[in-house]
Protein backbone atom coordinates (compact mmCIF):
# COMPACT_ATOMS: atom_id res chain seq x y z
CA UNK A 1 0.00 0.00 0.00
CA UNK A 2 1.04 3.66 -0.42
CA UNK A 3 0.60 5.47 2.49
CA UNK A 4 1.18 9.15 0.86
CA UNK A 5 -0.14 11.96 3.13
CA UNK A 6 -2.61 14.28 1.73
CA UNK A 7 -1.84 17.94 2.42
CA UNK A 8 -4.24 20.74 2.12
CA UNK A 9 -7.20 22.10 3.56
CA UNK A 10 -10.36 20.23 5.37
CA UNK A 11 -13.51 21.75 4.30
CA UNK A 12 -14.08 22.36 8.19
CA UNK A 13 -11.29 23.78 8.30
CA UNK A 14 -11.77 26.52 5.48
CA UNK A 15 -15.58 27.05 7.57
CA UNK A 16 -13.85 28.42 10.14
CA UNK A 17 -11.42 30.73 8.47
CA UNK A 18 -14.52 32.11 6.29
CA UNK A 19 -15.97 32.65 10.03
CA UNK A 20 -13.06 34.59 11.30
CA UNK A 21 -12.87 36.59 8.35
CA UNK A 22 -16.53 37.56 8.43
CA UNK A 23 -16.44 38.60 11.85
CA UNK A 24 -13.65 40.58 11.25
CA UNK A 25 -15.16 42.10 8.62
CA UNK A 26 -18.78 42.86 11.28
CA UNK A 27 -16.49 44.62 13.35
CA UNK A 28 -13.97 46.90 10.70
CA UNK A 29 -16.15 47.88 8.34
CA UNK A 30 -18.72 49.95 10.67
CA UNK A 31 -15.12 51.50 12.37
CA UNK A 32 -14.57 52.81 9.04
CA UNK A 33 -17.38 53.88 8.20
CA UNK A 34 -17.30 56.10 11.38
CA UNK A 35 -13.98 57.58 10.88
CA UNK A 36 -14.78 58.49 7.14
CA UNK A 37 -17.79 60.21 8.57
CA UNK A 38 -15.64 61.78 11.30
CA UNK A 39 -12.64 62.74 9.10
CA UNK A 40 -15.24 64.70 6.48
CA UNK A 41 -17.20 66.21 9.72
CA UNK A 42 -13.49 67.92 10.90
CA UNK A 43 -12.73 68.39 7.06
CA UNK A 44 -15.84 70.67 7.39
CA UNK A 45 -15.31 72.27 10.57
CA UNK A 46 -11.31 73.49 9.09
CA UNK A 47 -13.43 74.62 6.01
CA UNK A 48 -16.09 76.79 8.23
CA UNK A 49 -13.21 78.27 10.29
CA UNK A 50 -11.38 78.91 6.68
CA UNK A 51 -14.24 80.94 5.91
CA UNK A 52 -14.92 82.76 9.25
CA UNK A 53 -11.56 84.32 8.74
CA UNK A 54 -11.99 85.01 5.13
CA UNK A 55 -15.34 87.57 6.47
CA UNK A 56 -13.22 88.75 9.16
CA UNK A 57 -10.53 89.79 6.72
CA UNK A 58 -13.81 91.14 4.73
CA UNK A 59 -15.10 92.97 7.91
CA UNK A 60 -12.14 94.79 8.70
CA UNK A 61 -12.02 96.39 5.24
CA UNK A 62 -15.08 96.93 4.36
CA UNK A 63 -17.19 97.28 7.97
CA UNK A 64 -19.64 94.59 6.23
CA UNK A 65 -19.53 91.14 6.63
CA UNK A 66 -19.84 89.62 2.71
CA UNK A 67 -23.55 88.37 1.96
CA UNK A 68 -22.16 85.61 -0.59
CA UNK A 69 -20.68 82.16 -0.17
CA UNK A 70 -20.10 81.58 -4.21
CA UNK A 71 -18.77 84.63 -5.69
CA UNK A 72 -14.99 85.18 -5.61
CA UNK A 73 -13.42 86.80 -2.85
CA UNK A 74 -11.96 90.55 -3.65
CA UNK A 75 -11.26 91.72 -0.27
CA UNK A 76 -14.52 93.70 0.29
CA UNK A 77 -17.77 93.18 1.24
CA UNK A 78 -19.46 92.97 -2.71
CA UNK A 79 -17.21 90.08 -2.85
CA UNK A 80 -18.19 86.82 -1.89
CA UNK A 81 -16.03 83.91 0.32
CA UNK A 82 -14.74 81.80 -3.70
CA UNK A 83 -16.52 78.02 -2.35
CA UNK A 84 -17.72 78.49 -6.18
CA UNK A 85 -19.53 75.04 -5.92
CA UNK A 86 -21.29 75.86 -2.78
CA UNK A 87 -20.14 72.68 -1.05
CA UNK A 88 -16.62 71.86 0.75
CA UNK A 89 -14.06 70.74 -1.00
CA UNK A 90 -14.99 66.42 -0.14
CA UNK A 91 -18.80 67.52 -2.09
CA UNK A 92 -20.36 65.87 1.19
CA UNK A 93 -21.58 69.34 2.64
CA UNK A 94 -23.53 72.42 1.60
CA UNK A 95 -22.20 75.98 2.89
CA UNK A 96 -24.58 78.52 3.31
CA UNK A 97 -24.45 81.96 4.72
CA UNK A 98 -27.25 83.52 6.63
CA UNK A 99 -25.95 87.38 7.02
CA UNK A 100 -28.40 90.04 9.41
CA UNK A 101 -28.70 93.42 7.95
CA UNK A 102 -27.23 95.79 8.51
CA UNK A 103 -24.08 92.33 7.62
CA UNK A 104 -23.15 93.18 11.42
CA UNK A 105 -23.29 89.10 11.89
CA UNK A 106 -23.19 86.51 9.97
CA UNK A 107 -23.54 82.15 10.77
CA UNK A 108 -21.85 79.86 8.41
CA UNK A 109 -23.18 76.31 8.15
CA UNK A 110 -22.73 72.98 6.48
CA UNK A 111 -25.11 70.83 5.80
CA UNK A 112 -25.02 67.13 4.58
CA UNK A 113 -25.85 66.67 1.05
CA UNK A 114 -28.50 64.33 0.46
CA UNK A 115 -26.96 60.56 -0.51
CA UNK A 116 -23.75 61.09 0.99
CA UNK A 117 -22.08 58.85 4.18
CA UNK A 118 -22.33 62.71 5.65
CA UNK A 119 -26.24 62.37 5.65
CA UNK A 120 -27.47 61.28 9.82
CA UNK A 121 -24.29 63.72 11.01
CA UNK A 122 -25.81 66.90 11.45
CA UNK A 123 -25.25 70.59 10.19
CA UNK A 124 -22.64 72.40 11.98
CA UNK A 125 -22.34 76.07 12.18
CA UNK A 126 -20.15 78.87 12.84
CA UNK A 127 -20.79 82.86 13.98
CA UNK A 128 -19.26 86.04 13.73
CA UNK A 129 -18.85 85.72 17.51
CA UNK A 130 -16.89 82.65 17.56
CA UNK A 131 -19.75 79.95 18.53
CA UNK A 132 -19.58 76.92 16.45
CA UNK A 133 -21.93 74.37 17.29
CA UNK A 134 -22.72 71.11 15.39
CA UNK A 135 -26.13 69.62 16.00
CA UNK A 136 -26.86 72.39 18.45
CA UNK A 137 -23.78 71.14 20.64
CA UNK A 138 -20.59 73.40 21.03
CA UNK A 139 -17.34 71.72 19.18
Amino acid sequence: MNNRRITGFSLIELMVAMVIVGILAAVAVPSYNNYTIRSARLSAQAELINLASVEEKIFLNSNAYSPNVTTTYDGTSAGGLGVTSGKTSDEKYTVTLNITTPSQTYTLTATPITGKSQVNDGSITISENGQRLWNGVAW
